[in-house]
């Protein structure tokens, strides 16, 4: 097992759909919504129901500039976000939910409106090849794409009409942060070891194997065997050769246990800590982590130099971080009417008599 907590081949396997997702729920409405709930700061009322009741036509939203939302429109736009993310359908009927779906149409909508020529035209190029990967890995669902349409009530248009949207407010955003921004960026991010990159080789005794999740010994007898390993290090044994024969990650194993030039942010913290800290070139002794016993031997650590990749990397952040802030600013703004759902605020609690200010003999501390 590698000491990458992260499983790679369903990251990279659907690299595509998690970048989308990412896009369309830019303001964390999955996350907004169940924090809520968890907290009861807001609880749909009884008479709350869901936005497709009514007529299609029905405006359910006006803002600025003339514009507007039917509830076909915002249905829509519900339904793709939902056809990404399933677990979203429990909260249908959240007012919160519904307020936050909103949000993020209105503001999609005006941002994506002021995207230039040139900001539309690549993000045409992205989206068409967006769209063909959808209907190539929904098309090999059960159903086909078919299905997933008729189920989640939508039109291919309904999810081009989405993907223009966020690829023109985001390339329209990204256009308008500069390079002062991106190495201010870096710089506070470096800092704080966010680039932070190792090479690392490590032998692993494991807890676990790794393919079936059995156990494969105890926590004592995983010790004794990585001090085995230790000590025919410190007699001159081959690093690669013993990582071949002892350690249990099949990721490394038969490349010298070693991970080169990696992200340390994306191991597990023990592994991490240590990688942070060992003294170069010297051989660990065991360190153990959530996977077992690691032999370690840090070769190098350095800070991930801000080449292309990274600076496009950090143009995509600034750019989601003044999308939320526009949401949160200048959305109210720009609302002139909105008949959907409000959430109820959960009443406060009764103030008992000794937490009442007139209670106590000093006014109370802010």
């Amino acid at each position: 097992m590698s000491p990458n907590h992260i499983n790679k081949k369903t990251v990279y396997s659907k690299k595509w759909i998690l970048s989308m997702v990412a896009l369309l729920l830019a303001f964390s409405v999955l996350s907004a919504c169940g924090k809520k709930n968890q907290e009861g700061a807001a609880t749909a009322s009884p008479s709350a129901t869901a936005a497709a009741e009514g007529k299609p036509t029905d405006i359910i939203a006006t803002y600025k500039d003339g514009g507007k939302v039917t509830r076909a429109e915002f249905d829509a736009f519900v339904n793709v976000n939902k056809m990404f993310s399933p677990q979203l359908a429990q909260f249908m009927t959240d007012p919160s939910f519904q307020q936050d779906m909103l949000k993020q149409l209105v503001t999609f909508r005006v941002l994506s409106s002021k995207a230039d020529d040139k900001v539309k035209a690549e993000a045409d190029k992205q989206v068409t090849e967006q769209m063909k990967a959808i209907t190539d890995y929904f098309g090999k669902q059960e159903g086909g794409m078919d299905k997933q349409l008729k189920d989640n009530n939508i039109e291919l248009k309904d999810i081009e009409s989405l993907m223009k949207m966020s690829f023109y407010t985001m390339g329209s955003m990204e256009g308008k942060i500069t390079d002062k921004q991106i190495q201010d960026s870096y710089n506070e991010q470096a800092a704080a070891h966010a680039f932070d990159i190792a090479t690392v080789s490590h032998i692993l005794i494991s807890l676990k194997d790794a393919a079936t999740q059995k156990d494969l010994r105890t926590k004592d007898e995983a010790l004794t065997r990585a001090k085995e390993v230790k000590g025919k290090l410190d007699k001159g044994g081959d690093f690669a050769a013993l990582a071949k024969e002892y350690s249990d990650d099949p990721g490394s194993k038969d490349v010298g246990g070693t991970y080169k030039d990696a992200d340390i942010n994306q191991w597990v913290p023990e592994f991490k800590d240590a990688a942070s800290t060992l003294p170069l070139n010297k051989v660990s002794d065991p360190v153990e982590s959530s996977f077992g016993y690691h032999v370690m031997k840090v070769e190098s650590r350095s800070t991930k130099p801000l080449d292309d990749t990274l600076k496009t990397q950090i143009k995509s952040q600034l750019a989601e971080k003044s999308l939320s802030e526009f949401a949160e600013k200048e959305y109210p703004n720009l609302i002139e009417t909105n008949n959907l759902p409000k959430p109820e605020a959960s009443p406060s609690p009764a103030a008992s008599p000794e937490a009442s200010p007139a209670a106590s003999p000093t006014p109370a501390a802010k």
